[in-house]
């Protein structure tokens, strides 16, 4: 079958909306989703900055939505029609993935990342039958069709908005998931996000689901703006720093710190502005080393990196669907669409942090 596709040809090219190509359909344990958005991760943006690591050209794309068009096998556990999220890839029979945490997967980097799954690699083609590199985190569902691992893939409720529901399926998981999973905020507790992007602000709005006090520290205004309508206590990343500020505003400092910024000024002020015992999470990729000032991790307080929010998505993505629907997880309100064809405009607008989260719509569509 022939569709389109937004295919990156060269790290510093923009995108291109072409013609490629899909020579059979889904094999064993495999679905064919027609895509009905896909949102745009920052993740997908530092594709032009991993040195080579990950191959081109390529189809990218890793918050895709759609409906099931086609099944491979009897054993997907999906139908025609089913309205899904995809999400990340994993191997589901390694240690991890037998231990319900499918973010950890031996294979995670190699399936996700650098190549993904190379059976059958050489069937999907551009228009020329040139080869174009394995399927992004299982999808690579900037395109209109998506063949992707069953396993990677949730069913929803067909009464939710289908073409938002993507980033579910990384960025607003991630965020949530290290709420809900790796820290366990309940009432009483007290969270300091830092960095009030896609993920920053999923983490507040789910602390908020769950009865915590929370904090947000953005430099923008207009973010720190948004997480106070979400019901956090905005604080700017401003000199001398925010710690001081968040320790005031919770009674002592935070019982958890979530760092989606990978700014090493900026995890210190996290890591001060907990209380004893508190806990840090980092989400982001750190591409230096990290210098850690003399004191921050005193009095018990830990720091680890967190990985898709340590989330099961096929149990964590209905929990997210279920707040939204009680208006407690309003990520609607995060989202802008664009057509797929304007991907360089929502490109544009992603890195320059005037859009949170852009989704992709192949069909045109634009709110």
């Amino acid at each position: 079958m022939r569709f389109g596709a937004a295919v990156l040809r060269a790290y510093e090219d923009p995108f291109t909306v072409e013609e490629v190509v899909l020579a059979e359909g889904p094999a064993e344990g495999e679905v064919l989703v027609r895509i009905a958005g896909c949102g745009m991760c920052r993740t997908d943006l530092a594709v032009r900055r991993s040195a080579g690591r990950s191959p081109l050209p390529a189809v990218l794309g890793h918050e895709g939505s759609g409906v099931v068009v086609e099944t491979g096998g009897t054993g997907t556990g999906l139908g025609v029609g089913d309205h899904v999220v995809l999400s990340f890839d994993s191997c589901g029979h390694c240690r991890n993935c037998l231990g319900a945490a499918p973010a950890y997967c031996d294979s995670f980097a190699a399936l996700n990342l650098f190549g993904g799954r190379r059976e059958h690699a050489a069937r999907f083609t551009d228009a020329t039958g040139a080869a174009l590199a394995p399927r992004w985190f299982g999808q690579s569902s900037f395109a209109e069709y998506a063949l992707v691992p069953a396993r990677n893939a949730v069913r929803v409720d067909p009464a939710l908005p289908l073409e938002l529901l993507g980033p579910l399926g990384c960025g607003f998981l991630t965020g949530a998931g290290a709420v809900f999973n790796s820290f366990g905020v309940g009432p009483g507790d007290t969270l300091a996000v830092f960095g009030a992007g896609a993920v920053g602000l999923a983490a507040v709005m789910a602390a908020h689901a769950a009865g915590a006090v929370t904090v947000a520290v953005d430099r923008h205004p207009g973010r720190l703006a948004l997480a106070e309508r979400l019901h956090a206590l905005p604080v700017p990343a401003a000199p001398p720093g925010p710690a001081d500020r968040i320790r005031r505003l919770t009674g002592g400092g935070a019982t958890y710190a979530l760092d989606t910024t990978g700014s090493a000024a900026l995890i210190n002020d996290a890591l001060r502005s907990l209380r004893p015992t508190g806990r840090l999470g980092l989400v982001a990729r750190l591409h230096d080393t990290l210098p850690l000032e003399t004191g921050t991790l005193d009095r018990g307080r830990t720091i680890s990196h967190i990985c898709e929010g340590d989330a099961v998505p096929g149990l964590l993505i209905p929990r997210l669907t279920a707040l939204w629907q009680a208006g407690l997880f309003p990520f609607d309100q995060l989202i802008r669409t664009y057509p797929l064809a304007d991907i360089n405009e929502a490109e544009h607008d992603c890195d320059t942090g005037r859009v949170v989260k852009p989704v992709l719509v192949p069909d045109g569509r634009r709110h």
